[in-house]
């Protein structure tokens, strides 16, 4: 079933691209990272223009964290205060993000910059995830790490506040630089951030493993929500008919990963996101340095 996409100007196969939207969507339930960091990529590998995939991308987000944020919220899974914390910097980051975004196009290296910044964001993180993810299954890992609260450089930070769900008392500038740096990588990425928010959250402000899925996904549905506006109003590169395409896929998908993500042992997912996050990062690196089929591609000024 060929579609024609008119943003991306080339025909797609309808069912491949709602197929990816439902495994997008049981990542956004299961890790509440959004799935856009394996949208992005996969896209750009089907031969989705990089600038088209980035800003669909963050829109099917949009979509497949409304129902990911219903299911946890049910489940008292969902920290709104540190949540809305979060946004509010998401939504500043978007904006910096935006500039950054129009900037490396109008220099003829926005391609180049996103494939650079997926290898490096993912690979660090995945590498990093992995090896913790391994030592809690060997049951090596420290019972400081177990019992890990938030990072030093957390409880520097002044005027605190409680944040109740996640059972923290810290100052709100450290969700809040979070937040724009989430919002960054969401413009320039293509991405819910939740790749990088959700070990943000384990590992730097020390939350609640059970409130860390939701929370990430209440975040991530407002800051796509600002990207897919800031997208829409300067880069204009949203192709809607793709973005449905994924959504038929992804609001499905992501109920079916939220009920698997409570029955699995946490230990195991992050052990199987961590792969999931080097393969992708190891395709990117790769894309790097071959030479692609068209040597170069044209865009309307």
């Amino acid at each position: 079933m060929d579609v024609y996409l008119p943003i991306a100007n080339l025909s797609v196969n309808g069912l491949w691209i709602v197929a990816l939207g439902g495994l997008t969507g049981v990542l956004s339930g299961l890790f509440g990272v959004g799935g856009g960091f394996l949208t992005t990529p996969l896209l750009i590998f089907y031969g989705i223009p990089p600038t088209v995939a980035a800003a669909s991308a963050s829109t099917q987000v949009t979509g497949a964290s409304v129902t990911g944020v219903l299911a946890h919220g049910a489940r008292r899974g969902v920290d709104y205060r540190m949540g809305a914390v979060m946004v509010a910097g998401g939504v500043l980051g978007s904006g910096i993000g935006a500039l950054l975004f129009r900037f490396f196009r109008s220099i003829g290296q926005i391609d180049v910059v996103i494939s650079a910044l997926y290898v490096i964001l993912l690979g660090t993180i995945g590498l990093l995830m992995a090896r913790e993810s391994i030592q809690l299954l060997r049951g090596t890992a420290s019972s400081q790490a177990a019992r890990r609260r938030h990072h030093p450089l957390v409880a520097n930070l002044p005027m605190r506040w409680r944040f109740y769900g996640s059972g923290l008392y810290i100052s709100p500038l450290a969700p809040l630089i979070v937040g724009i740096a989430v919002g960054i990588l969401t413009m320039l990425m293509g991405v819910g951030g939740g790749f990088i928010l959700v070990p943000a959250m384990l590992y730097i402000l020390g939350m609640s493993a059970n409130v860390v899925v939701g929370t990430s996904l209440f975040n991530i549905l407002f800051v796509t929500m600002a990207s897919t506006i800031m997208h829409s109003l300067t880069t204009k590169a949203v192709d809607i008919v793709l973005v449905f395409l994924l959504l038929i896929g992804s609001v499905t998908g992501a109920q079916i990963g939220s009920q698997i993500a409570v029955k699995a042992k946490p230990e195991m997912l992050r052990l199987i996101l961590a792969a999931i996050v080097l393969a992708v990062a190891f395709r990117m690196f790769l894309g790097l340095f071959y030479q692609p089929d068209e040597i170069y591609t044209l865009y309307p000024l």
